[in-house]
């Protein structure tokens, strides 16, 4: 069974920068594209950002806007986050997710199968 274990949020300051990662295990990795996702109060779900299990196609929100920055290292079974120029609005759970999926890299949430605990990111203005 896929495991996805999400750590590094926290509380920022506005302009801050945050580093989200998602340790996956049980199955693997390189046969998986993997996404994140947040959950704000009062907010649907919104698609964050997404890599293919070779890390060569990558898809961002709109509002990211170059700010957010997707990884993988296979070796580690490990996806990033990097999180710049942080707003207040970017407060949120951060949920990862992952789909058995070696072609195109989708961003609807109902396309992945295996979801984490998610991970608290606060920014302050």
């Amino acid at each position: 069974q896929v495991r996805l274990v999400e750590s590094g949020g926290g509380l920022a300051q506005a302009g801050g920068s945050l580093r989200l990662s998602c340790a996956f295990s049980g199955r693997a990795f390189s046969n998986y594209a993997v996404a994140w996702f947040r959950l704000a109060p009062g907010r649907e779900r919104e698609f964050v950002s997404a890599i293919s299990w070779d890390g060569e196609s990558t898809l961002y929100g709109a509002f990211v806007k170059d700010r957010f920055a997707i990884s993988r290292d296979n070796p580690k079974n490990t996806v990033y986050l990097q999180m710049n120029s942080l707003k207040p609005e970017d407060t949120g759970v951060y949920y990862c997710a992952a789909e058995a999926n070696v072609g195109t890299v989708l961003v609807s949430s109902q396309a992945y199968d295996f979801w984490g605990q998610g991970t608290q990111v606060t920014v302050s203005s």
